[in-house]
């Protein structure tokens, strides 16, 4: 039977609103980021998950467990990380984003990874699902690369169309995209 994900992107970052992009640097959520976790628990309260699992970097765990603590049990998994900048973990979004685009879809950030890298650790990771959640209605908490990731394994998209079709870029954030894994 077919596995429903629904995937979330943790709340905004101390780093996200300076315009940082954190990667692996285990930053705190905002002030808003932790009134947006909290409403998610809201806005969710109609669906009904098996498990939650996430990023196990804090601003993804923290989400989840405003979300959905004493409801959900909640798996933190580092399968589901950001992409690794490297030495550009923590460097303005500037700078990191442009690289994302194109030389790091295949091309580790220095001393870091690329957006294959990420692919491949949530190949692994939704092939752990096929084998443990068959039929089951799985959350994911995590970020902006897992979530990429995604589109490409389960929507048959390019890393040129999910990153031009990313929904930060025409900023159009939901309570929760819907992948299916058959």
């Amino acid at each position: 039977m077919p596995i429903k994900i629904t995937y979330f992107v943790h709340g905004t970052s101390v780093d996200n609103e300076k315009e940082i992009s954190s990667g692996w640097s285990d930053v705190e959520l905002s002030e808003l980021g932790v009134r947006q976790s909290v409403e998610l628990k809201e806005q969710t309260k109609d669906m009904k998950f098996d498990v939650v699992f996430c990023s196990d970097l804090k601003r993804a765990y923290d989400s989840a467990k405003l979300a959905w603590e004493g409801v959900y049990e909640i798996i933190p998994d580092a399968r589901l990380r950001e992409c690794n900048y490297g030495d550009l973990n923590g460097v303005s979004s500037d700078v990191v984003e442009p690289m994302q685009e194109d030389e790091a879809i295949s091309k580790p950030f220095p001393n870091g990874e690329s957006y294959e890298d990420v692919k491949t650790h949530i190949a692994d990771f939704l092939n752990f699902l096929k084998q443990n959640y068959d039929g089951k209605h799985i959350a994911i908490v995590a970020h902006k690369a897992p979530q990429l990731s995604l589109d490409v394994l389960l929507k048959d998209k390019t890393w040129k169309q999910a990153l031009a079709e990313d929904w930060r870029k025409t900023k159009s954030w939901r309570p929760g995209w819907e992948y299916e894994l058959k």
